[in-house]
């Protein structure tokens, strides 16, 4: 390096340095523009009415439009307190752990035979993920209808007399079955997608060790997939916890036989809406927001911690 590029080094990284901050700030002012808009909504729709719950939750604010006075966490002791509202958290909790395992592997089984089939596969397709695309309560009455003893199907065409909708023994598990059928097509998409994104060449560099379908699939197909697994398990956890369309719908509106289906959510609308305690009810929902929020954190921390065990 010749005397003056030894000298004019250091102002040339400055320069550099000085440029690139300012294409950063010009590329910022630009960008805010299209953010914008859904940063407006999302304050609007999101932000805002997560703040405005956590202050009503500390007060005895009711849907009457009464004075609202302060109370601390009066309505949180409460919570902790109400039988009520530990069996809602309980049934939602017992939903979540039918759906989940089960749509996990129904999803799965789907995505391989679809993936596999030579024929129809646009059919198949279709078949498993167009009720994924019906309104909850669409789903909801068509199940309503299969299960009743007097006119529906399930029990004629398997010669049965369960009383699906009005014994608490058989109530969650109607709504768990009407849920698999409803919501198995979005995970089946997302399994399907990415079994037809691991290389062929694989599958046949595998034949030619001599490994069968079962060690191919234990092999080659379940590891390359497990991140979309765990992906579709966080979603389904989330999504089950918050249970409540197809639960209220097929009911009629109402907790259930013996308020066995009564789940977290609609505890907390009765609260807020049938029982006018609209201050109660925010307090519920933060306690509910604090464990959907600790579940996903909880799944994300193991998936770090998965990660960085696989680099070592």
């Amino acid at each position: 390096m010749t005397t003056a590029e030894t000298v004019f080094a250091p102002a040339r990284a400055r320069t550099a340095a000085i440029g690139a901050t300012v294409r950063r700030k010009q590329g910022f002012q630009h960008g805010g523009w299209f953010v914008a808009p859904f940063l407006t909504l999302f304050s609007l729709f999101v932000i805002w009415p997560l703040l405005r719950g956590v202050y009503l939750s500390f007060t005895d604010a009711n849907i009457s439009g009464d004075t609202t006075s302060f109370i601390g966490l009066d309505n949180y002791r409460e919570a902790l307190q109400d039988p009520l509202m530990w069996d809602a958290l309980g049934h939602s909790a017992y939903f979540t752990l039918l759906v989940v395992p089960c749509i996990t592997v129904l999803a799965f089984l789907l995505a391989m035979l679809a993936h596999h089939l030579e024929r129809g596969k646009w059919l198949w397709r279709l078949c498993f993920f167009a009720p994924f695309l019906l309104p909850s309560t669409v789903a909801g009455d068509l199940w309503q209808w299969l299960f009743n003893p007097g006119t529906g199907m399930i029990n004629h065409v398997f010669g049965i007399e369960t009383p699906w909708l009005t014994d608490k023994s058989y109530a969650m598990l109607a709504i768990v079955i009407t849920t698999l059928w409803w919501t198995v097509g979005f995970s089946f998409l997302l399994y399907l997608a990415a079994l037809q994104g691991i290389p062929e060449q694989l599958y046949e560099a595998a034949k030619l060790d001599g490994a069968n379908a079962w060690h191919r699939m234990v092999r080659i197909t379940l590891p390359l997939l497990r991140n979309i697994t765990g992906l579709v398990i966080a979603l389904q956890i989330l999504a089950s916890l918050q249970v409540f369309d197809q639960a209220v719908v097929m009911m009629d509106f109402s907790p259930g036989p013996e308020e066995s289906t009564r789940t977290f959510v609609q505890y907390t609308l009765e609260e807020g809406f049938t029982s006018y305690r609209v201050g109660y009810a925010s307090a519920i929902s933060i306690i509910f927001f604090v464990i959907i929020a600790a579940v996903a954190l909880a799944r994300m921390w193991l998936l770090r911690n998965r990660e960085e065990g696989a680099a070592r």
